[in-house]
């Protein structure tokens, strides 16, 4: 075989995936459709290190629990990409979450590692608003989560990848695959050149694109019923020293309002998506939704004109009823068999927990790959100051 692990996608999960394999001592590769990393949703979403406050509500606590630890450990192997912030969720009357409700959960929240919490009354200081209004306002709590580069992260995961053996082929675009009774033999073309390789174990992180891959891989695989929701983010001018997390007076989602290098980041949005993933973008109405939410909490009123930049990425999510923000976030690890896979799909997952996701995904390898010795620890590994390319 030529590799034990290849990895299609180097957003955050595959770069991730390839990290934990190469720490383990395989043989790694990775495969890239665009020529740099991250070029997908790992790049387009809210730019946040955090355990998921709003999952409490829907009972996800395992998945609150993981990603807080998760925090933890990024917050202290990337202190130069991670960074604790102060994050604010107002209360007012209009509010569908009364502040018992808030309390509750940030309480929870304390409980399964988030830190503590500060509940200010009616009347906070001026310097905790940083320009929210006051009319109707019962309560403020404030606590603690973090917020990343997520691009700047993903290489710099992919980076460590590289330090530890796995190789790196960029604007290398997957074209099939065959699945064997050891292992898979695959096809993909970089440049006008087409390549043919050999692997024991072939993992699909392709994101939204994950079906479509697996489409092309024989025998004949079953995708998994999936949904893809856009999310939209807009940046506008301003300075905040904090992040506010908001109810959408629209239909009740949380919306984030936060700092963003020299600029405010408003998202985000979810908007049930169809068509080329490559192809997804920022809508009108998810532009006007995200004005409208910040300026019902905000004295400063923006317009169209204030919209400096927007992007969309997407989330995948398992197929259902009812909304989107009400799904469950865990990540799915699909095997095309269940004793030495030879597949493995990944749906999901958050940019919070990528390293918890790929080393639960390697539990599951255990039996299809060689033993190898083990190089690194990634609980333990820091990541690269400069990756490649920065």
């Amino acid at each position: 075989m030529d590799y034990d692990v290849t990895v299609i996608g180097a957003g955050i999960h595959g770069a991730g995936v390839a990290q934990a394999a190469a720490a383990a001592g395989h043989r790694v590769l990775v495969l890239e459709q665009y020529e740099r990393p991250a070029r997908g949703s790992s790049s387009r979403s809210s730019k946040l290190i955090h355990g998921g406050l709003r999952y409490l509500e829907s009972g996800q606590f395992g998945l609150v629990r993981e990603c807080l630890r998760e925090r933890a450990l990024l917050l202290r192997n990337a202190p130069h990409l991670v960074r604790l912030l102060p994050f604010c969720i107002p209360v007012y009357r209009h509010t569908r979450r009364r502040p018992w409700k808030i309390g509750l959960g940030l309480w929870l929240y304390r409980l399964l590692g988030g830190g503590p919490f500060r509940r200010h009354g009616a009347d906070p200081a001026d310097e905790l608003l940083d320009g929210l209004r006051r009319e109707a306002l019962d309560a403020l709590f404030c606590y603690a989560d973090a917020q990343t580069d997520d691009a700047r992260l993903t290489e710099a995961v992919l980076a460590s990848a590289g330090e530890l053996g796995a190789e790196v082929r960029l604007g290398a675009r997957f074209e099939s695959a065959q699945l064997g009774q050891e292992g898979c033999t695959l096809v993909f073309r970089g440049g006008d050149a087409t390549s043919r390789l050999t692997t024991r174990v072939l993992v699909n992180a392709a994101g939204p694109w994950a079906n479509r891959v697996l489409a092309t891989i024989t025998p004949a695989q079953r995708p998994q019923p999936v949904e893809l929701v856009q999310g939209t983010h807009i940046r506008v001018p301003g300075r905040l020293q904090r992040v506010y997390y908001l109810e959408a007076p629209q239909d009740g989602r949380a919306v984030f309002v936060m700092p963003w290098r020299d600029a405010v980041l408003i998202g985000t949005t979810e908007t049930p998506y169809q068509g080329d993933p490559a192809a997804v973008r920022p809508l009108e109405r998810e532009i006007d939704y995200l004005l409208a939410v910040h300026n019902q909490y905000f004295e400063q009123r923006l317009t169209r004109d204030d919209v400096q930049d927007a992007f969309a990425g997407l989330r995948v999510l398992p197929a259902g009823d009812g909304h989107a923000f009400s799904r469950p976030r865990e990540t799915l690890l699909v095997t095309d068999r269940r004793r030495r896979p030879r597949l493995v799909t990944l749906y999901g997952g958050k940019l919070t927990a990528y390293r918890a996701t790929a080393e639960t995904l390697m539990r599951k390898l255990r039996a299809s790959l060689p033993r190898r010795r083990p190089v690194a620890d990634t609980r333990r590994l820091p990541l690269p100051q400069r990756p490649p390319g920065r």
